[in-house]
This record gives structure tokens, C-alpha cells and sequence, in this order.
């Protein structure tokens, strides 16, 4: 014999549910047998960590520092504004570059889109386009105006 089976057979414990061993397998009266699919889905993984995975994911996520334009950029990019704001009653088509800041971490992201530009609102400081889309006057990089 080995130690394990030697302990097992001094210890004891060998005779502890003698008095059970052989006694009947109970059957419920009140309760249904439950079904072998149903008995293992008891056991099954669950997602002890909700949401975990979408945090994961989010923090894998790359992002992108806002870029600071200098001095003789943001003149170009004043100038074309003024030229396109000349243009908002002919409700021209541009193409905005823009920063989307991320809703969860620093850094963002840089977005290009081309539409029909409803308005320049003044008071709100922002491109209103055709489709509603509101764009901040602060995000935007890049501008150009599309010949009709």
C-alpha cells in the first residue's frame, strides 16, 4: 500500500457513513426529477466579471491626442470658414476633419465627413450640417469647400 491509501484505511474515516452507504437513493414527492441537461447547466461558467470584457475592450481601444494647431494654421483654417460662411446660403458640400473625444479616456479620435452644410451657427460655435450633425468650430482641422 501507499501513504495515501494507508491514511485513509488509520484514519478512521473508512467507517464514518456506514450507518448511510447503503440506504435507498431519495426520490422527491413534491419536485420533478430534473433532467440530466437541465442538473449540468447548474455547473456551467458564468460571467462572474460583468461587463468585464467591454472594459477590456475599451481599454485596448487606440486613441488618438488632440492635435494643437499653430498660429498660421488656424489663420488658413479662419480664412476658409469665412469663405464657406459667404457660401452658407448656397448650402455648399464640404468635407470637415474633426476631433471626437472619447467618451471613457483621454485622446480620441479623428473624423472626416463630406455633407451639405445647413448652417455656421455663430452663437454655438459649431458647422451644423444637413443631417442635423453639430461639428465644434474648436475640433476642426482640416476644411474644404466641393465646386457645385
Amino acid at each position: 500500500m501507499n501513504k495515501k491509501t494507508d491514511y485513509f484505511m488509520n484514519s478512521g474515516d473508512i467507517h464514518k457513513y456506514d450507518d448511510i452507504i447503503n440506504l435507498p437513493h431519495h426520490v422527491s414527492g413534491s419536485h420533478a426529477h430534473m433532467p440530466a441537461a437541465d442538473r449540468a447547466a447548474q455547473f456551467a461558467p458564468f460571467a462572474a466579471l460583468t461587463g468585464h470584457q467591454e472594459a477590456v475592450r475599451e481599454t485596448a481601444k487606440h486613441t488618438d491626442e488632440r492635435i494643437e494647431l499653430d498660429e498660421s494654421c488656424k489663420e488658413v483654417l479662419d480664412e476658409k470658414l469665412r469663405y464657406i460662411r459667404e457660401q452658407a446660403g448656397e448650402r455648399p458640400v464640404v468635407t470637415v476633419t474633426y476631433f471626437v473625444p472619447d467618451d471613457h479616456k483621454s485622446g480620441g479620435s479623428y473624423v472626416t465627413v463630406t455633407g451639405r452644410m445647413k448652417k455656421i451657427d455663430e452663437y454655438e460655435k459649431s458647422l451644423v450640417m444637413d443631417d442635423g450633425e453639430r461639428i465644434w468650430m474648436e475640433d476642426i482641422i482640416e476644411l474644404s469647400l466641393h465646386k457645385s
